[in-house]
């Protein structure tokens, strides 16, 4: 019974992948699913069992472990921070002077896509019909600004860098354009869910891979073990002295 047991333990929580394919994938936490196997939710062995290990955190990315679910509740997740936690885009841009080569709807389509670095848990939700955006719900923001030659760049000189004053248009103050355009723009930001527009999905993406258990079957030691973990990413595996020599098991 011990050994049923325990086999019946790996199998709950292990994705298995065979020759043709991954099975076990599917949720199988719930009572009577194995027989003779006691399988009630207990919230103290949850929170006993689970884990969140963070790899890597900056202000563009975050890859972290999630130790004790299923593939299932994994990808909830990754639905969630796609669909479901909320941002705050561009939602209307009022073009009042646009002389660039960017047509008015390509360009108003690339200021919503820009991310809006605000606290979404300081606004409120827009109501749906309301034309007149206030301080608890809009974010108003405004891009003026023209380009002109440079007086000072050298007559050789073929950089558009060089030769033009704001040129470029930057998130900062929103530029990218040839002497003589202009772009006068009022962008109203409202806080929204990426199920109702990807402009609002907090992530340009997000993905989840499942966590690898490597069992080796036999003692690997000397050049044999340095190889092989070198087939590995960084932390993987660890090579420990075993009678004099570099190994593991």
């Amino acid at each position: 019974m011990a050994a049923r047991m325990e086999n019946v333990e790996e199998i709950r929580n292990r994705v298995i992948l065979g020759e043709f394919g991954v099975t076990n994938v599917h949720t199988t936490d719930f009572p009577g699913n194995y027989p003779g196997y006691d399988d009630t939710w207990n919230v103290e062995k949850f929170q006993k069992n689970f884990r969140i290990d963070v790899v890597h955190l900056d202000e563009n990315s975050m890859e972290f472990d999630m130790v004790g679910i299923d593939a299932a509740i994994a990808n909830a997740f990754r639905r969630i921070l796609l669909a479901e936690v909320p941002t705050m885009a561009t939602e209307k841009v009022f073009i009042y002077s646009n002389t660039s080569i960017v047509q008015d709807e390509v360009l108003a389509h690339r200021l919503g896509l820009i991310p809006i670095k605000a606290d979404p848990r300081l606004f409120e939700y827009r109501n749906t019909g309301k034309e007149e955006g206030s301080e608890i719900d809009t974010i108003q923001l405004q891009l003026k600004i023209k380009c002109s030659r440079n007086p000072r760049a050298s007559k050789d000189s073929s950089d558009p860098r060089e030769l033009y004053l704001n040129h470029m248009v930057y998130s900062k103050d929103i530029k990218w354009l040839r002497p003589g355009q202009e772009l006068d723009i009022v962008m109203h930001c409202v806080k929204g869910i990426g199920k109702d527009h990807a402009k609002f999905s907090p992530v340009a993406t997000a993905s989840y891979r499942l966590l690898p258990e490597i069992t080796l079957l036999e003692v690997v030691e000397g050049e044999k073990a340095e190889r092989l973990k070198q087939c590995f990413s960084r932390g993987v595996i660890d090579l420990e002295d075993i009678n004099g020599k570099s190994g593991f098991t």
